[in-house]
């Protein structure tokens, strides 16, 4: 089968990882194309089995950036002709799908994907943006979501029909972190005595507000420190905060790195500081690793730690109230391990990747 990935970025995030972990399990079943509405946004790259048949066209391929227009939209139609499936993620690929509105006939099935939103709609959805999901999305053979949250909104928000919707939840190989964590080196961090370690998975973009994380830090004992693992292009903001707020040197951030449950043992706690998420991949790792969390209220994160962790959710304008939350947990480590091992046993009952592959194994027909 023969696959056109259409990305609204493919810097490694939630979304890509998803996407990566699906196109290495199937393997040589398909062949991927990838394009990405960013071009230059291709870290996703780097996780992808070599033995994975996969090409970036870049120029090669139409651009899925630029205004509407039916030049672009005839160009994006007639090269996806070339391809078996056509799959399509967040609003950086919706020109993809308004190709195929245009003119549906003789193309191939296109499945959309929503996995949440920008900083730019993080608080309020764009109207301008709802009304062309409601115009386009109905030509799409099926609507993909990974939360509760987001597939109300495709049924109130942007009118599309339950039957059409599919909500398949974010899932991992929770079996690789039931073991004792292998703590392989990361590069540039040590951990001195007595240090508690706050650390997060995070694509370096706005909406994750990862200097909010920064100023929790700061209020923090000198021994409680931060380590961000992700790359994007927010780097500087978040280097510049905690320059700004006196703790460089107690924040480390040290790029993407691969297999999550190689390091993540290197965490006391888990550290979530987003404007928007909905079913967020980074959380499953955490919580399959036995860690606990402090996060912002946002999408289903709530309602998908273990009931223990729910009373370090707080509401995503309370910055007071998250710091308050990381030193509750950064001063009792019985909580910590207690909150943990709570996590751990409902991403082990509820979030094991198996059902995920399956799912999208059926609806991709694979």
């Amino acid at each position: 089968m023969k696959i056109l990935h259409c990305h609204s970025t493919f810097s490694l995030g939630g979304k890509e990882a998803r996407a990566v972990r699906l196109m290495n399990v199937f393997g040589d079943a398909a062949e991927h194309v990838i394009l990405s509405a960013v071009p230059d946004a291709l870290g996703a790259r780097d996780a992808i089995d070599p033995a994975i048949r996969v090409s970036f066209p870049g120029d090669a391929a139409p651009s899925l950036c630029g205004k509407p227009a039916l030049a672009r939209y005839r160009d994006l139609r007639e090269y996806m002709r070339g391809f078996d499936l056509v799959l399509t993620y967040n609003w950086g690929a919706m020109d993809a799908v308004a190709a195929r509105r245009c003119r549906p006939a003789g193309q191939p099935p296109l499945i959309h994907h929503e996995d949440g939103f920008n900083a730019d709609e993080g608080v309020r959805l764009n109207w301008k943006r709802n009304w062309f999901r409601r115009l386009m999305l109905p030509t799409a053979t099926r609507l993909v979501v990974p939360s509760r949250r987001l597939e109300g909104i495709a049924r109130t928000v942007w009118k599309q029909s339950a039957k059409r919707i599919l909500r398949i939840p974010n899932g991992i190989d929770v079996g690789r972190y039931a073991g004792a964590p292998e703590e392989a080196r990361i590069p540039g961090f040590t951990r001195a005595p007595g240090d508690i370690i706050v650390g997060t998975l995070a694509g370096l973009r706005s909406v994750k507000n990862l200097p909010r994380l920064v100023r929790a830090i700061a209020a923090q004992p000198p021994h409680v420190k931060l380590l961000i693992i992700g790359d994007g292009p927010e780097r500087d903001a978040i280097v510049g905060e905690a320059v700004r707020v006196g703790i460089a040197g107690r924040v480390l951030l040290v790029g993407f790195l691969a297999d999550p449950y190689r390091y993540i043992g290197h965490f006391d706690m888990f550290a979530l500081s987003s404007d928007s998420e909905q079913f967020p991949i980074s959380l499953v790792e955490a919580m399959a690793a036995g860690l606990p969390v402090v996060a912002t209220d946002v999408g289903d994160v709530k309602a998908m730690v273990a009931a223990e962790n729910q009373a370090f959710i707080v509401d995503v304008a309370d910055e007071v109230g998250f710091a308050a939350a990381l030193s509750k947990l950064s001063a009792d480590q019985a909580l910590r391990n207690t909150i943990g091992a709570a996590n751990k046993v409902v991403a082990i009952r509820e979030y094991d990747e198996a059902a995920m592959i399956e799912s999208y194994r059926k609806l991709y027909q694979i």
